[in-house]
């Protein structure tokens, strides 16, 4: 490190002599030894002036320079103040608040795929997938075969014939979880399972094994499949019954995935054998479209974040208004309207609700009073 030290005198009162003493010492690292040596300076009283007011500069910018760092460290914690936090969302921000980040992130997207094209594909409207009830939306329905078999099992066990209004809750439902819950007929687990077994197999005997594809069904499935959407079916019937029926009228090769009673736990409206369908077919529920014809197939298509498209079967259009879309037969959709379908959030179908409006006029006071003046 080269260190200069210099000493300024005037000599006398003439300003041309001047004498001036420097010393340079050198201190090296390793060897800590001082080297000297000479170094050119202006002897004039031009040069020494100069130099007395380049050092008084210096001391002038050395005052000055902790107000300007102070100043450029406000400014910094300003700038970092105005960034947003790395867990700001943007559904968090008010309506008046526009967000800063747009667009917003894809549900849709998976970061670990390393596959960049397909990153985009399931990014895409057109990545969806298709969850079908099995009665009343593919094949003909009759609502009355149901009803004659709890009507039979409760002859058979001695039970009271179940209410209509019970009759309609009971649509949906596991028949174990009907018999337990809402008949309460009983609590053992065996008799339970005993008497859903039972009731199936009534339910089987007044059906007869005649299955019917509702009008439309197949081209609605060919034209899904043709554009290589997955599909799936679910039902509260047992497997083995689902699978005799889809084989019966040739639809089994459709579906990749088929949810049964033995799958889940609990019925509608409970949307767990639509999630379970969504995680075999490997999608989010937020890019699955529930296929149902009842308002609890709506009520468990949307607690599960699911949209749903109502078929007109056995209830009328009115009375199926909660759903997305509501069609009398399943031709009528087509593949623009299911993607429209999927790249729509839920929010959007919620209806606002509208504040009524106080009357603000005042009104006469319902006090009686006498008035002495």
């Amino acid at each position: 490190m080269a260190e200069a030290i210099g000493a300024v005198s005037l000599v006398g009162h003439r300003p041309s002599i001047v004498r001036i003493t420097v010393k340079n010492e050198l201190k090296t690292q390793k060897s800590q030894s001082i080297v000297r040596f000479p170094v050119k300076v202006d002897y004039s009283a031009k040069g020494v002036l100069s130099h007395l007011m380049t050092q008084s500069v210096k001391k002038n910018r050395m005052s000055v320079f902790p107000i300007r760092a102070l100043a450029m460290e406000l400014t910094k914690e300003k700038k970092k103040d105005d960034r947003l936090p790395k867990t700001w969302n943007y559904l968090d921000s008010g309506a008046d608040d526009k967000p800063s980040l747009w667009p917003p992130e894809n549900k849709a997207d998976k970061p670990s795929l390393h596959n960049p094209l397909l990153r985009q594909e399931r990014m895409g409207c057109g990545w969806l997938g298709a969850i079908f009830e099995w009665e009343g939306v593919l094949i003909e329905d009759n609502p009355d075969l149901d009803n004659q078999s709890w009507l039979t099992l409760a002859q058979e066990e001695g039970k009271s014939p179940p209410p209509a209004f019970m009759l309609r809750r009971v649509e949906g439902m596991k028949n174990e979880q009907a018999i337990s819950e809402v008949l309460c007929w009983s609590r053992d687990p065996v008799q339970v399972r005993r008497m859903a077994k039972r009731k199936e197999e009534i339910f089987k005997a007044l059906h007869g094994g005649v299955y019917r594809l509702r009008d439309g069904s197949q081209e609605f499935v060919n034209v899904l499949m043709n554009n290589k959407i997955p599909m799936a079916l679910v039902s509260t019937h047992p497997r083995e019954t689902l699978e005799n029926a889809v084989g019966s009228i040739g639809i089994r090769k459709f579906f990749s995935v088929i949810v049964a009673s033995e799958d889940v736990y609990r019925g509608k409206p409970d949307p767990e054998m639509f999630i379970y369908a969504a995680q075999l077919l490997d999608f989010i529920p937020e890019r699955c479209i529930v296929f149902g014809n009842s308002n609890q197939t709506i009520e468990a298509a949307h607690d599960g974040r699911m949209k749903c498209v109502a078929v007109a079967s056995k209830h009328p259009i009115y009375e199926l208004g909660a759903a997305e879309l509501v069609v009398r037969r399943l031709d009528e959709l087509s593949i623009i309207d299911l993607k429209k379908l999927a790249d729509t959030d839920l929010t959007e179908f919620e209806p606002e609700l509208e504040m009524e409006k106080e009357d603000e006029r005042e009104l006469p006071s319902s006090a009686v009073a006498v008035d002495d003046f």
